[in-house]
């Protein structure tokens, strides 16, 4: 049977079908922008591109250059809040794409803080330069009450590291290879602890090593160009400027072998395994994969990578945490933790260190706290009344 429609009929029938679609096209209008970019800035320092305040207005997708200045004495952290979209939320000069409204904060401080994550112990750096530590004490390795004017820490299995501002390193703990004799070292500006050995990256490029050389993980006398390393248990890991990477040390697991890899922005060590993060934000691994501790090719969006026993860590840029391998004492609980900025990984257990900033009445409130999952017979989990930022 066929129905026809009486025009009156038909009127109404047209006029709320155009109704219908124009209210389709203001939804869709509404999620194009334009969208409100509104920055803020902790003490320190200032955001001087595009400026402070706002709302600055801009239509959808527009890349908006951010620059950050720090004032003497102080440093550069990394940029919070809507964070999303920034490309480097490390760097002072990076961008933000906009695809929404967004509200960020340049952070700023004395010391960057951070965190690290050793055999059964926990390190964190806090923003005046002193340091805390939890967990096993067996070799002093938490004796680091007295330390101040510290911009870099490190964890071995049994032995912390610091790195001064004046480019010397301190070191207490297990000694018994010599892997704290770092009393004469200057001009470095970046340290790493693995399992019985040190290693310190100079401004130079070049690279020095104390401690257990069995393996011949110290034996970087011959590098140069190197802008960061990373140590395992038994070798020693330098990316170089030009984004490849070397290693040197025990090779049995075929950890070393990195040779070919290409477009590497950092690096880090485990046990009998090497991480590469690459510039895209993908990672990739060489070594045991026992754990399937290797099995990374799917991570993307990675900012951050670290290594334990039989396990990797990603930090990815929304403040998410990945993991790969098995999950020993929990150490795969991450699922729940946000607004982390950076992340250390000892043999059996994880920290994180989180960050991130409310804006009321023209005051910057910071929320820094430190979370741990993982094996914790010695409390090196014990981190949740740690506050970094001071």
């Amino acid at each position: 049977m066929k129905i026809i429609l009486s025009s009156k009929r038909h009127h109404y029938v047209a006029r709320v079908s155009i109704f219908l679609i124009m209210v389709a096209l203001i939804f869709v209008m509404a999620g194009c922008g334009p969208y409100n970019l509104t920055i803020a800035s902790t003490a320190g320092g200032s955001v001087t591109k595009p400026g402070e305040g706002g709302p600055f207005t801009y239509d959808e997708g527009t890349l908006v250059g951010l620059m950050a200045e720090a004032e003497e004495g102080y440093q550069f952290v990394n940029w919070s809040g809507d964070v999303d979209t920034i490309a480097d939320v490390y760097a002072a000069s990076t961008n933000i794409t906009m695809n929404d409204n967004y509200s960020i904060t340049a952070i700023f401080a004395q010391h960057i803080p951070m965190v690290a994550a050793g055999g059964a112990h926990t390190v964190g750096l806090k923003s005046d330069g002193t340091v805390v530590a939890v967990g096993l004490n067996s070799s002093g390795q938490c004796n680091v009450g007295n330390w101040t004017d510290i911009d870099q820490v490190a964890a071995g299995y049994k032995h912390t590291v610091g790195l001064k501002s004046d480019k010397t390193v301190v070191a207490v703990g297990d000694n018994g290879d010599g892997q704290c004799d770092v009393g004469g070292w200057t001009d470095i500006i970046q340290v790493a602890a693995g399992y019985k050995h040190t290693v310190g990256l100079k401004k130079d490029g070049t690279v020095v090593a104390v401690g257990d050389n069995g393996d011949e993980q110290c034996d970087v006398t011959d590098w140069t160009g190197i802008i960061q390393v990373a140590a395992g248990d038994f070798h020693t890991v330098g990316l170089k400027s030009d984004k490849t990477v070397v290693a040197v040390g025990d090779n049995l697991d075929k950890q070393c072998d990195v040779t070919d890899w290409t477009g590497i922005i950092y690096v880090a060590a485990g046990d009998y395994h090497t991480v590469g993060l690459k510039s895209d934000g993908t990672v990739v691994a060489v070594g045991n994969n026992g754990g399937r501790q290797c099995d990374v090719g799917g991570w993307t969006d990675i900012i951050r990578v670290a290594a334990g026993y039989e396990h990797t860590v990603g930090l990815k840029s929304n403040g998410r945490v990945v993991t790969a391998g098995p999950n020993l004492h929990g150490r795969n609980d991450v699922r729940n933790w946000r607004d982390i900025i950076k992340v250390a990984e000892g043999r059996y257990h994880i920290v994180g260190l989180k960050f991130d900033t409310v804006v009321a009445d023209d005051t910057v409130v910071a929320d820094d706290t430190v979370v741990a999952v993982g094996y914790n017979e010695h409390g090196q989990c014990d981190v949740s009344g740690w506050t970094l930022m001071v």
